[in-house]
């Protein structure tokens, strides 16, 4: 069963809003990201992980929302089996167009989709930083 385990919002300056979320309801910075698409800071209240990123080109941040985007992009489901909740996902409407990194056996690997609304999720088999499940 999938489990909601991850937010992403993209923000103008990931630091300013790491010490609003931190000091308002009290998470805690868990990790940071500094990578070609987006750079960003990783938030924890212990079982969800709140992604604040800042992304670089608007290819990266999703051609219809575009790099300048400011609001919740994307939300990611921790899975137990990838290829099994892919043909759920896609039995269902949804579409994948994207897996980062290429090697899926890394800790941050993850596979992006659309669902039928064309709004973004990804789905893990190692979730997120900050993130139990």
């Amino acid at each position: 069963m999938a489990k909601l385990r991850h937010v992403a919002i993209a923000v103008p300056d990931p630091e300013k809003s790491a010490e609003f979320y931190c000091k308002a309801f009290d998470l805690s910075i868990v990790g940071r990201t500094e990578s070609p698409l987006a750079s960003g800071v990783y938030l924890s209240d212990g079982t969800m992980g709140l992604a604040l990123l800042n992304y670089k080109n608007d290819e990266s941040a999703g051609l219809e929302k575009g790099k300048d985007f400011v609001g919740i992009h994307h939300l990611g489901f921790w899975c137990e089996d990838l290829e099994e909740q892919r043909k759920e996902i896609e039995a269902n409407g949804g579409e994948f167009f994207m897996e980062l990194p290429a090697e899926k056996d890394t800790l941050d690997y993850e596979m992006k989709f659309r669902d039928p609304d064309n709004i973004i999720f990804d789905i893990s088999h190692n979730g997120w930083a900050g993130a139990k499940l």
